[in-house]
């Protein structure tokens, strides 16, 4: 394999692609999409305590994300918060903000340089039609991000408005990240919204989750366009639902899958057992013409998936002890990961 091809194998192989609370800030949603074949769910809660007649009284601000990634440039999705304060005269408790998401300029998350995409919404509660022009900007373990926003009806006010929004992600490992930004809509007299949070990837699972602290109260373009009185401490979870989990319940499992060529009862030159959510052997060597077989010990679906565009028709389900057989007839470096699973990769060197 030609040595640019091989070069961006080893940058798409980056463990945490797929990770969203890793590459943005808690109050910008990036140029971030969903994975093709995933509907992504978010619940972010955050929450201030005051002194009561009783002892103390909490309040609560959670929002709910559920978003579906089609391809891998478009998302839609749908906000919802059920105590916002986007709408207070007359006032509106409960806010939906629908929107969609096209990455104009580069490709998934983690991969280094720019990325450009737009976000149209509609805004329920305050019956405004917004929009959103985000830019992130990758290298190594930094990414900052920007974003230029603009309401029909900002706060249920007739008349329009824009925001400017900016932020930054350190991540310090493959697991553990830092990220803060603010925002705020254009005018003398708007508190800014701003966050920071320290964030995880829970390891062996595809969920991160953020400890976080703000003064926004929903997560919508326009909850993170202005401040709160109050700062808001909370969390927020991420769990993605690739499709592919709910093959079994449509498709009779299969002991064994064949691709690339049929490979009969052909002798395998290595072999990977996949057992408590990893590859048993991160890398394996195997030279050109030689087959590589994966066995799935666990009780659920895996999938190897090749980084590479190029690679991809290599990639292959393992149902619940189930294997997959591949033969490798071009040298290379053949990274790959388990989709439903992204923190399982290993890599197949091809000499």
């Amino acid at each position: 394999m030609r040595p640019v091809l091989s070069c961006a194998l080893a940058i798409l192989a980056a463990p945490l692609s797929a990770q969203s609370l890793l590459y943005r800030s808690p109050n910008l949603g990036g140029t971030w999409t969903p994975d093709g074949g995933v509907v992504q769910f978010n619940f972010v809660h955050r929450f201030y305590v005051a002194p009561a007649a009783s002892g103390h009284k909490v309040t609560n601000f959670p929002t709910f994300t559920v978003a579906a990634g089609l391809g891998q440039r478009i998302a839609v999705g749908v906000h919802y918060g059920s105590n916002s304060l986007v709408s207070l005269s007359p006032y509106h408790p409960n806010e939906a903000e629908v929107y969609a998401r096209y990455r104009v300029v580069g490709a998934t998350a983690g991969v280094p340089g720019l990325a450009v995409a737009v976000t149209p919404a509609y805004n329920s509660a305050a019956q405004s039609a917004d929009g959103e022009l985000s830019v992130d900007y990758t290298r190594g373990s930094f990414t900052l991000s920007g974003a230029v926003r603009g309401m029909s009806h900002p706060l249920r006010n007739p008349d329009p408005r824009a925001a400017l929004a900016a932020g930054a992600v350190w991540r310090l490992t493959d697991y553990v990240a830092l990220s803060a930004d603010v925002g705020s809509l254009l005018g003398p007299t708007t508190r800014a919204a701003w966050s920071a949070a320290l964030d995880f990837v829970i390891p062996s699972s595809p969920h991160t989750f953020s400890l976080q602290a703000s003064n926004a109260t929903t997560s919508t373009i326009e909850g993170n366009s202005k401040g709160f009185t109050k700062i808001l401490y909370g969390f927020e979870f991420t769990i993605p639902l690739h499709l592919s989990r709910f093959r079994p319940w449509f498709h009779r499992p299969e002991r064994v899958v064949r691709i690339n060529q049929p490979l009969m009862n052909a002798a395998a030159a290595a072999e990977v057992v996949i057992e408590v959510l990893r590859f048993g052997s991160d890398t394996v060597t195997v030279s050109a013409g030689q087959i590589v077989k994966w066995v799935n010990r666990d009780n659920f679906e895996h999938t190897v998936t090749f980084n590479a565009p190029d690679a991809a028709h290599l990639s292959g389900a393992l149902s619940p002890k189930g294997e997959l057989a591949i033969r490798f007839d071009q040298p290379g470096t053949y990274p790959y990961h388990c989709l439903p699973h992204p923190t399982m990769k290993g890599v197949v060197v091809v000499k």
